[in-house]
């Protein structure tokens, strides 16, 4: 760890040096027939690429720790520009794909990007109409050919397509074939790499700055604890805009293993019988959706499905439990023999089905972004498909915990990178130190003092627990701690996950009870799940109908109680109200990683709250 080098660009040249021939990449070709062709790059084949764009860059005159933005959705494309940008020395900032015209320009312009690589006519759309607030901004390249068209108005040469960027840095190469090689070794570790903007809760997005030996870090520290191993399929899907998608592709650099990519959210129940991973990484809200899809689907089977279904997930908690334990206790895990034969048939009936939906060869998940509830974990861990609940922020490169393989312990976010210090402070807050930790907020060195001392601790925001052996167990956002008019102290985070795993209908519960005499909740519920209830019950009416439907609200409440029955007085939900559609990105309601924005959503549905707090 110690001995790494500068940058993950130094990483990049020495695994296509060392395997130029295993395969590196799958990616889909849409097909006009049937499901999509896989193709795929060996390392030699994406060195290739990455070679081009980075010359290209240098060629348009992009120089060290300059900005380059890429506004695109998850694919290969992101993968090589990413790389041929570190290449070529500059710096990535990474804009979401469903970011609007205003925040992108504003991203743009914050960061001083001077050339944006953009996937298609919708993204090039967003900064023409911005362009006047774009002095820096020199280059647009249009991963997408056929979009990448001039229009009236455009300077020359200010549009151009990746395949013309590539071929302008092949004829670059052509004069200094050297060129990119002696760009990567003259980085330096403490050199600008990413600008990766906080999608935020409230109020505009700040740029987090990242270094170049962040990520050299990082794909150390991913292989030192086995979270990827040479022989691993990983499937990602993650939005690479997001630290967490952004990590992932350090740790594949320096591991080696393949990477298969594809972002369309709507295409992975599909894709994961067609790639078979071995490994994948997403959001609790993926997990929440695949355990009530499955619960959703025995349920439309009959009564007896149903009930074997809900047998199979107590035994999958409980072998999950037992087994857990007795590591911890012995060092090896091991259940009695009436539970395992228990668990052996429901393997049979559930558990197999589970893992086949997967892929067949899912060896483990890592889950981040948001906490999972324990009750998820333990049920996927003993279905056979171990989710491995990790821990980090933008501000931390992501990957700060993470459970190993051999280790997992359901309901902690596992034991910290090596090389990172944490230490607890008097008020319970998680405080870190070390290489991961960003250089502050770039241009903002007063919000950067609000959270980074000048010693290098970082204040996280978040309150947890650290066990004797080093695990750590996050209770909540300092923020989303309320206290009640009686005085009791409410963790909404805990609460809201509790009742996700419980209700198959949900998609976000907003605990309200901030100096109120009783806690509150608002509802969303999930569209697809709320619709198949609705014409197994018979229920009329399109969502919003059967959202106001008396019959809805009862099977809510029935969900509530149970919550309710596993909560101390003072955190139960005494009413609650429905809300008319689901919450989403496009409305600001959500981050792009699906992190609730509660202001906005109290604020939209202040009238509703307020039902429910009628004023004496």
């Amino acid at each position: 760890m110690e001995n790494r080098p500068p940058s993950v660009a130094h990483l990049f040249l020495e695994r296509v040096e060392t395997t130029p021939d295993r395969e590196a990449y799958r990616y889909p070709v849409p097909s006009s027939s049937g499901p999509d062709d896989w193709h795929t790059y060996t390392w030699a084949e994406a060195g290739s690429r990455v070679f081009a764009i980075a010359a290209g860059l240098m060629d348009l005159g992009v120089r060290p720790e300059e900005r380059v933005a890429v506004a695109s959705s998850t694919r290969v494309d992101w993968v090589l520009a990413d790389f041929g940008i570190m290449c070529a020395g500059a710096a990535t900032t990474t804009v979401y794909p469903q970011t609007d015209a205003e925040e992108t320009a504003f991203i743009l312009a914050d960061s001083g990007s001077r050339v944006l690589v953009a996937e298609n006519a919708e993204q090039l759309a967003k900064v023409r109409e911005r362009r006047a607030e774009l002095p820096d901004l020199a280059h647009v390249v249009v991963i997408e050919s056929a979009d990448a068209a001039p229009a009236e108005g455009d300077p020359e040469g200010w549009v151009l397509s990746l395949a013309e960027l590539a071929e302008r840095g092949a004829r670059y190469l052509e004069g200094k074939p050297d060129a990119v090689k002696d760009t990567v070794s003259a980085l330096r570790g403490d050199q600008l790499a990413t600008l990766i903007y906080t999608s935020g809760t409230t109020g505009r997005p700040k740029g987090v700055r990242l270094r170049q030996d962040t990520w050299s870090y990082m794909g150390y520290g991913i292989e030192r604890i086995d979270m990827m191993l040479p022989d691993d399929v990983q499937y990602l899907w993650l939005p690479l805009a997001h630290v967490f998608g952004k990590v992932l592709l350090a740790g594949q650099v320096k591991v080696g293993h393949v990477l298969a990519v594809d972002g369309r959210v709507d295409k992975i129940i599909e894709n994961l019988p067609m790639v078979q991973p071995t490994a994948m990484c997403a959001v609790p809200r993926i997990f929440e959706r695949v355990y009530n899809g499955v619960a959703a689907k025995a349920k439309a089977g009959g009564g007896a499905k149903y009930k074997i279904f809900t047998w199979a997930a107590g035994v999958a908690q409980e072998y999950a439990k037992v087994a857990q334990d007795t590591r911890r206790r012995t060092g090896r895990a091991t259940v009695p023999p009436a539970l395992a034969l228990k668990h052996r048939i429901a393997d049979r009936l559930v558990f197999a089905k589970i893992r086949a939906a997967f892929g067949g060869r899912m060896k483990a998940c890592v889950s981040g972004s948001a906490a999972l509830t324990p009750e998820l974990g333990f049920f996927f861990v003993g279905a056979g498909i171990p989710v491995l609940e990790g821990y980090g922020l933008t501000e931390s490169a992501a990957a700060s915990f993470v459970n190993r393989r051999e280790s997992n312990r359901v309901g902690t976010v596992g034991k910290a990178l090596p090389g990172l210090e944490v230490r607890i402070a008097d008020d319970g807050e998680v405080l870190l130190r070390g290489p991961g930790i960003m250089d502050g907020y770039h241009g903002r060195p007063d919000l950067t003092a609000e959270v980074l001392t000048e010693d290098g601790w970082f204040h996280t925001g978040d309150i947890g627990e650290l066990s004797d052996d080093g695990y750590l167990t996050i209770t909540d956002r300092k923020k989303d701690l309320f206290k009640t008019s009686l005085g009791k102290y409410v963790a909404p985070t805990e609460i809201e996950g509790r009742f996700k795993v419980l209700c198959p209908l949900a998609s976000q519960m907003l605990v309200i009870g901030a100096g109120r005499k009783f806690c509150s909740a608002l509802i969303a519920l999930d569209e697809p799940a709320l619709m198949n209830w609705a014409k197994e019950n018979e229920v009329p009416g399109d969502y919003a109908q059967v959202i106001a439907d008396q019959r809805t609200v009862q099977a809510v409440e029935g969900y509530v109680d149970q919550l309710n029955a596993t909560l101390q007085r003072w955190q139960t939900i005494k009413t609650f109200r429905l809300l008319p559609r689901e919450l989403d990105v496009e409305h600001g309601e959500l981050t792009p990683s699906l992190k609730l924005k509660r202001p906005v959503v109290e604020g939209e549905y202040q009238h509703l709250i307020d039902e429910m707090y009628p004023t004496p």
